[in-house]
């Protein structure tokens, strides 16, 4: 079948050069797709939009990419990384560097293919129709994440929880936001997001997280025993801050246990709650077993209004029983 095509196209276009001939026909494409090349299609201001310019502007755009990424690079490695501040800050600051050089860089662009500032104004105005049209979502992310760079209620690094979601922020890029979970799968939330709903940020103002642990002791516990086996355990767990130290409270009086809580103060497992609870949870269950303090089966008293005869007849059979040998 393909070579039956390839034997037709090679017969017409025979037929073609030898009606036309061959230098001729390649004169004449040459021509048409020159002027396919270089005619303007669309105008913006005093410019006009062909296919040569459209091509030259692509090739400038992404040699300006690799050079702002490069420029971007260098600024953080020789500069940024040498100065006393904080990581979210200094990826704000080489985001907008990056935002201006490239900004920059553009206009430049623009400016040397012949597209002159009152041309960008007539572009912006076309893309604010865009955008009015139908860009808006993508234009709030954005602006939400300008302010997420600007007001930095989250930062790179920070361990945040937004709805149901709950992970380490690893990027905040201009429509979106990274978000790492415990379970190391990357979730990428709109930027409108943390701008519009309510953000729980765990380490906002320092890297020190509390972390409670609830259990329950048997009726019969020394409740300062109790805290004071709790505090021990406490203080032998490597990660467990001395500062803030930590606390027992004493909850209140359960079904069929005496509730505490251990609260601990950590820096090392901000992002592992549940696995420094855990910790603590193997070796409370240790400390109590080696001291004698009971962890209670729950209790329930059952009170019965009406028996049959036999029930009856069983349960007195079993307390006559129980009061003869209590007697003997």
């Amino acid at each position: 079948m393909l070579a039956f095509v390839a034997l037709v196209a090679a017969l017409l276009a025979w037929r073609f050069w030898g009606v036309y001939g061959v230098s001729q026909s390649i004169d004449s494409l040459g021509r048409d797709a020159a002027e396919l090349w270089i005619r303007p299609y669309v105008h913006i201001g005093d410019v006009g939009i062909t296919p040569a310019l459209l091509v030259e502007l692509l090739v400038l755009v992404l040699a300006l990419g690799v050079v702002t990424r490069l420029l971007r690079s260098a600024f953080s490695t020789r500069l940024l990384n040498r100065l006393p501040i904080e990581p979210g800050t200094r990826y704000v600051i080489e985001r907008f560097f990056s935002y201006a050089v490239f900004g920059f860089g553009l206009i430049v662009v623009l400016q040397s293919i012949g597209v002159q500032l009152d041309s960008l104004l007539a572009l912006g105005a076309a893309i604010g129709i865009g955008v009015g049209l139908g860009l808006q979502t993508i234009a709030k992310n954005f602006a939400s994440g300008l302010i997420l760079l600007l007001e930095q209620p989250i930062r790179v690094g920070d361990r945040i929880a937004v709805g149901d979601l709950l992970g380490d922020v690893i990027q905040i890029g201009g429509r979106s936001t990274w978000v790492r979970t415990n379970e190391n799968v990357v979730i990428i939330v709109p930027n409108a997001e943390f701008i519009e709903s309510r953000v729980v940020n765990w380490t906002a103002s320092d890297r020190s997280v509390r972390i409670n642990v609830p259990l329950g002791v048997s009726y019969g516990s020394d409740p300062e025993r109790v805290k004071e086996i709790l505090l021990g355990v406490a203080r032998l767990h490597p990660d467990v801050n001395n500062r803030p130290a930590s606390d027992v409270v004493f909850t209140g009086f359960g079904d069929s246990s005496l509730d505490f809580e251990l609260r601990i103060w950590t820096t090392k497992q901000v992002q592992t709650p549940k696995i420094i609870a855990s910790d603590l949870y193997f070796a409370i269950f240790k400390a109590f077993t080696e001291a004698g303090v009971e962890i209670p089966f729950p209790q329930r008293d059952l009170h019965l209004k009406t028996v049959s005869g036999e029930a009856k007849s069983a349960l007195g059979g079993q307390k006559q029983a129980r009061d003869e040998a209590a007697k003997a």
